[in-house]
């Protein structure tokens, strides 16, 4: 069996429990998505592809998107009334949405491209970067306090030791001695 990337001109997917119709370099919302911006992310439910509609997905099929970013929609006010009830009930809700630019639509089971999976192992590069950074400065954050701390511990070293001959021990405050009654 031969595979061949084969660049339709569109497709339909299923995510998110909803459908979208997409065509490459579209930029679609969607449902969120566990993923970090400059992801390369997949969707294997593919409904249609050209003319080929699935019975129910099409066999090999694959949808490839970078994403672009999550954040929240616009607010969506939900207002509740029950007439002659004098109940009313006002509250609101701001869903989670992730931008993805569909870079190529792929069939007979082939891999998305070189081009994005490269993005995909540039993202993890970074990442890996950045604990290494933050690992070396924590480093070197250690490292200056360690030379600074034997400068400071010599002096209260001394200064402990003198306290225990300058310093007479602290008295316990005197109690009150109760009033005596004369009886002469």
């Amino acid at each position: 069996m031969k595979r061949s990337v084969v660049h339709m001109t569109f497709a339909v997917i299923k995510t998110g429990g909803k459908q979208y119709k997409v065509a490459a370099n579209d930029v679609i919302k969607i449902e969120k998505l566990d993923a970090e911006a400059g992801d390369i992310v997949t969707f294997d439910e593919v409904l249609m592809v050209g003319d080929v509609i699935g019975a129910p997905l099409v066999e090999g099929a694959l949808v490839a998107a970078e994403l672009v970013e999550t954040k929240k929609q616009k607010t969506v006010i939900i207002f509740k009334k029950r007439r002659r009830h004098n109940s009313r009930r006002r509250n609101g809700h701001r869903q989670l949405l992730t931008t993805v630019r569909i870079t190529e639509i792929l069939t007979g089971g082939a891999k998305p491209t070189i081009k994005a999976a490269a993005k995909a192992e540039a993202s993890d590069a970074v990442t890996e970067k950045a604990p290494a950074k933050k690992a070396a400065k924590a480093d070197a954050a250690e490292a200056t306090e360690a030379k600074a701390a034997p400068k400071k511990a010599a002096p209260k070293k001394a200064a402990a030791e003198g306290e225990a001959a300058e310093k007479p021990a602290k008295k316990a405050p005197a109690k009150k001695a109760a009033p005596k009654a004369d009886q002469e």
